[in-house]
């Protein structure tokens, strides 16, 4: 089968509509809106205050909740961080670009059958959107080539940035925290390189976004911010460390606790900036993760239970149950969304974001070859229903992480359309079908009360499984 024959099995083929019917409001100076797209690692579905944390207060995220949209069914399209992130840069499926698991070295990479990196043929949102107008930038962690010993991996700039700073897991400018993958990353030179602590990170990427946005305010702008600060191990500020004390039975708790706190902070001085240069209206901010919560077993052996929490879901990073890939999402664009609203019913992924935010920016997309859809409308208020499911895949063999907590393994593929969710393991055995709307936690299958549902999605995820090969 051809790719557009899959891509019409698949229901994935999609063509972005001519924009010239689409009433966004634009930027003032060029018709397009300003672009903030933060994605943290590591962050489970029920970390931030307006998600349920009664422990910590993320007041600053919250306030974009409160001033946009809050939705409850977003999903990123792998349990783990490289292929997440190739998810929302290509539009695609991340297999179709031999990338299943998190990018390591030349060795792991080949005994889990995967590339080195991005190619950087695939299609790219910061390039569609650079060659559209925009001043692009990239600052926070990559993870799409680059590091270990991997010195041959594409620079930012080669998907379409004009500026970038990663860490370890990138090339070119870069700023290196303590630790043997930092020294191995220096090795490979290719950029100026600086040093910091971990807590650093954050406010260094922030940083240079905020000198990003105002370099650019006259134009059109999008940002990749990404940090990683609520990536284990988590090393706070010694001050916010003391804020969360009463937590120090539980030493990860507490130190999750108090780089969440930092996170959310310099978050706030990314809107703050947004406000004070007057470009409130003309910029949209997008808030995401780019999985759900640790599950290491060294927490487990300790005696203790991960930082990071998935509320009422199941499962957490490295799982395809729903605390793996069920994330929060946020968006905001002050006096064009709608202000405090919650998205109860629009099921979403980061496929869906190349097509969105380029329908957004009115930009008339004519390739066909995207896996997501254009849910700019739900982004924009609506509460829309998807028309094409979701696929997953994750652990192809057993080179790859798994949960430390053993009933959080899930079979290695999934599927989601409508209410439905089946996860079934690719020689079809271990088949369980769950109502999502009913049954957010996963307890009951139903495979044996629907066996016709059942058998339905599990030939559609086998047939689409033996199509990445």
């Amino acid at each position: 089968m051809s790719r557009r024959e899959f891509l019409v099995f698949a229901g994935t083929g999609i063509a972005v509509a001519s924009t010239s019917c689409v009433n966004w409001p634009r930027h003032a100076g060029s018709g397009r809106p300003n672009i903030i797209f933060i994605f943290v690692d590591d962050m489970g579905y029920a970390d931030l205050s307006c998600y349920g944390n009664k422990d910590v207060q993320t007041a600053n995220i919250d306030r974009l909740a409160e001033q946009g949209i809050r939705f409850k069914q977003f999903y990123v399209n792998s349990p783990i961080c490289s292929p997440s992130r190739v998810a929302v840069t290509t539009g695609m499926y991340p297999a179709r670009w031999g990338i299943y698991s998190y990018l390591s070295s030349r060795s792991a990479n080949d005994k889990r059958g995967m590339a080195d990196y991005l190619d950087p043929a695939a299609p790219s949102l910061a390039r569609t959107l650079k060659q559209a107008g925009y001043a692009t930038g990239h600052f926070g962690k990559w993870h799409m080539g680059g590091g270990r010993d991997v010195d041959d991996a594409p620079h930012p700039q080669a998907y379409g940035f004009d500026k970038s700073v990663v860490s370890f897991e990138g090339l070119g400018a870069r700023v290196l925290p303590p630790g043997g993958l930092s020294r191995q990353s220096e090795k490979l030179g290719q950029g100026d390189i600086r040093h910091a602590e971990k807590h650093d990170l954050t406010e260094i990427y922030v940083n240079r976004a905020i000198e990003f946005i105002r370099e650019n305010k006259d134009k059109p702008f999008y940002i990749n911010l990404w940090p990683n600060d609520v990536h284990d191990s988590h090393r706070p500020k010694p001050e916010l460390l003391e804020k969360y004390k009463e937590f120090a039975d539980n030493k990860y708790k507490q130190r999750f606790y108090a780089v969440l706190d930092e996170l959310d902070r310099q978050i706030g001085r990314v809107t703050e900036e947004i406000e004070r240069l007057g470009l409130d209206d003309s910029t949209l901010i997008v808030f995401a993760s780019d999985n759900g919560p640790t599950d290491r077993d060294d927490y487990y052996e300790e005696g203790f239970e991960p930082p990071g929490s998935v509320g009422p879901l199941y499962g957490r990073k490295w799982s395809l149950y729903e605390g793996g890939i069920r994330v929060p999402f946020v968006v905001r664009w002050k006096g064009t969304i709608p202000q405090g609203k919650v998205n109860e019913e629009s099921v979403i992924c980061g496929l869906d974001l190349f097509a969105s935010l380029c329908s957004i920016a009115g930009i008339d997309l004519e390739v066909t070859n995207f896996d997501g859809e254009d849910m700019s409308r739900a982004l924009m208020g609506r509460e829309i229903r998807r028309s094409s499911p979701i696929f997953w895949e994750y652990r192809r063999n057993e080179h790859y992480l798994k949960p430390g907590n053993p009933d959080y393994v899930s079979p290695n593929l999934a599927v989601r359309e409508g209410d439905w969710k089946l996860l079934i393991k690719d020689d079809g055995s271990d088949v369980q079908l769950y109502n999502l709307r009913k049954d957010i936690g996963e307890t009951t299958n139903l495979v044996e009360e629907y066996p016709k549902v059942a058998g339905r999605l599990s030939k559609m995820v086998l047939d689409w499984r033996k199509l990445l090969d």
